[in-house]
């Protein structure tokens, strides 16, 4: 585990949101960054600061991607023709590990990575062990039946902490869903607000 990944926490910290919306999140006590100064940061933020701020948000959503990954995709969303916020938004759902997170296989985008990286999950009947392997409209992706009772999974399907989007069609007994269509924004549960708009802007002067 990496320790992106083991400092999730400081992401919300940081940001001063609960962005998965998970009732641990130390922002439900403690709304301020982190650090001995975290209390003395709340001065209004330039558009430069709310455009990095509206990135960092995204990128950390998604198992706080490196600027490398993050920037790709963006520069995939503005080749697709069509608006690209939206198109941001679809490829970042598409992921693989995305997908994991939303069928409720488990708790966390950090869990995702790690349960796909370990070869936990098919797709159309093929392990893949690629986090940010795209999947398509029709995509069936299912947990291997030898992994079905490790705990964690079986925790995140009984949880009532989220719900899965209508993106998904999701049989909870078999632990397979299908990538029905590519989602909006609109269509995104996102807990917090997300702001693709100013991502643009914030590539667009840099």
């Amino acid at each position: 585990m990496t320790k992106r990944t083991s400092a999730k926490y400081k992401i919300d910290r940081r940001m001063g949101e609960n962005i998965w919306g998970r009732p641990k999140s130390p922002v439900n006590r403690r709304e301020y960054g982190p650090g001995q100064h975290g209390q003395r940061r709340k001065g209004k933020l330039s558009d430069y600061g709310l455009q990095l701020r509206a990135k960092q948000k995204l990128k950390g959503y998604y198992g706080d991607l490196t600027e490398k990954q993050f920037r790709r995709i963006f520069s995939e969303a503005e080749r697709v023709r069509g608006d690209t916020g939206e198109n941001l938004i679809g490829l970042l759902e598409r992921r693989l590990d995305a997908v994991v997170y939303r069928a409720k296989f488990v708790a966390t985008i950090f869990a995702a990575r790690q349960f796909v990286n370990h070869g936990h999950v098919l797709v159309n009947g093929q392990r893949v062990n690629i986090p940010s392997y795209r999947v398509k409209e029709g995509d069936v992706i299912e947990v291997r039946e030898r992994s079905r009772q490790i705990a964690v999974v079986m925790e995140a399907m009984q949880s009532a902490e989220r719900d899965v989007p209508d993106y998904l069609d999701v049989d909870p007994s078999k632990m397979k869903a299908v990538f029905v269509r590519m989602p909006g924004l609109s269509d995104v549960p996102y807990p917090v607000m997300m702001e693709p708009n100013l991502v643009i802007e914030y590539y667009a002067q840099n």
